[in-house]
């Protein structure tokens, strides 16, 4: 739910992986292992970065309440 979760809101903001992984100061290869499911695990700082460059909060992002943008 999390990988999907921020793939939907990448894309509805229009950002690019690339670009989100910048703006959360994570790697591109760790937000695509994210998005793809192979990073089952992310730690809290990571999904808090993601988060933060998504303007959502950590509740929304793991599928706990809904955004309601």
């Amino acid at each position: 739910m999390l990988a999907q979760n921020i793939r939907k809101l990448r894309l509805k903001k229009g950002l690019s992986q690339e670009k989100l992984a910048r703006s959360a100061d994570i790697s591109n290869a760790t937000l695509v292992k994210i998005e793809a499911g192979v990073a089952k695990e992310p730690t809290i700082t990571t999904v808090t970065k993601i988060a933060d460059a998504l303007g959502v909060s950590i509740d929304e992002l793991v599928g706990k309440r809904t955004a309601n943008k």
